[in-house]
C-alpha cells in the first residue's frame, strides 16, 4: 500500500473539528506522539527522501520506514510506501529498539512531539477512504493532513484529486510540503 497525503496549515482547529464531524466523520482519541527521526550511518536520508523513526504514542512505541517520496504531479502531495511495525510487549516504549539503532551507528536527529486527532468516517460513507489528522505540533504550529491509501502508483492521480474535493468540503487551502521534521529544524 501506498501512502498519500496532503498537510495543510490550521488556523482554527476547532472550526474544523467541527467541520468535520458536521459531514460525518467521528473523532478518535487525542494521542500524544513523540517521533524520534534517526540518520542513517551510510545512506543520507535528506537526499534519498526516506525517513526513519520510533514513534511513541501515548508511550507505546512502533518503528516507521518511509519509503522515497514518489513523483505526483502535484508536488504539494506526498505519496510513498509506509512500513511500520509495533514493538514487542518487552520493548513497549521503544527503549531496546533505540540502543540497538545507536549500537548500528544510527544517530537520532531530533524528536517531534505533537498531540493528534484522527478522524474516520464509517465504512459505508463516501469519504470512508480518507483519515484526517488534526496536529498540535510543539514549536511549529497547527496542521490538518488528509491520508487517503492506495493499492499501487496507478491511483495516486485519483487520490490526489479527492484529497482536494475533501479539503475543500474542509475549507483547508494552505498546504504544506514539508515534513514536520523539516519544520522543526528550519527553527531549531
Amino acid at each position: 500500500m501506498l501512502e498519500v497525503e496532503q498537510k495543510y496549515r490550521v488556523s482554527d482547529s476547532d472550526e474544523l473539528a467541527d467541520r468535520l464531524i458536521e459531514i460525518g466523520a467521528t473523532a478518535g482519541t487525542a494521542e500524544q506522539h513523540a517521533d524520534t527521526y534517526y540518520r542513517h550511518p551510510c545512506r543520507d536520508f535528506v537526499q534519498t527522501g526516506e525517513a526513519f523513526r520510533v514513534r511513541r504514542i501515548n508511550e507505546v512505541a512502533s518503528v516507521t520506514y518511509k519509503g522515497p517520496k514518489l513523483n505526483v504531479a502535484d508536488e504539494t502531495l506526498k505519496a510513498r510506501e509506509e512500513i511500520e511495525w509495533c514493538l514487542a510487549p518487552g520493548d513497549s516504549d521503544g527503549t531496546q529498539m533505540e540502543r540497538l539503532l545507536v549500537a548500528l551507528g544510527f544517530e537520532a536527529v531530533t524528536t517531534v512531539a505533537k498531540q493528534r486527532v484522527s478522524y474516520r468516517w464509517p465504512d459505508n460513507h463516501d469519504s470512508a477512504s480518507f483519515t484526517v489528522t488534526i496536529d498540535c505540533v510543539e514549536k511549529v504550529g497547527t496542521f490538518a493532513e488528509i491520508e487517503q491509501l492506495v493499492e499501487t502508483s496507478d491511483g495516486l492521480d485519483s487520490a490526489a484529486t479527492e484529497i482536494a474535493t475533501l479539503a475543500n468540503q474542509l475549507n483547508l487551502s494552505q498546504r504544506v510540503r514539508e515534513s514536520y521534521l523539516e519544520l522543526l529544524l528550519n527553527v531549531l
